[in-house]
């Protein structure tokens, strides 16, 4: 895998603009259904964090078309992967269950 180095100060601005991106109502309406983007379960609004889909650690901004409600699981196991990396984690994880 390869991996942008980002500065302190840069993940810093982009957190800030996160923290500030959730009190908008565009998130509210985001989470309101209560379903991750991710496995698409209703977990509520409650149980729902804020994922950047190209992560901070990866050259990610705070965007609203960067920025997706996932539920904590989703957020967990993703964590600083690509989409094209997060899809081939789902394929992969299909490809074993096919097999049991």
């Amino acid at each position: 895998m390869e991996y942008l180095i980002v500065d302190q100060e840069y993940l810093r601005r982009e957190k800030e603009k996160a923290r500030r991106l959730r009190q908008t109502t565009w998130w509210m309406r985001k989470i309101q259904p209560g379903v991750c983007y991710y496995c698409h379960g209703e977990v509520g609004r409650n149980g729902l964090t804020m994922d950047h889909v190209v992560p901070l650690s990866r050259g990610g901004k705070s965007t609203k078309g960067n920025i997706v409600p996932a539920c904590k699981s989703c957020n967990n196991k993703k964590k600083y992967l690509l989409p094209i990396e997060w899809e081939e984690y789902l394929k992969t994880l299909q490809d074993e269950q096919s097999l049991e």
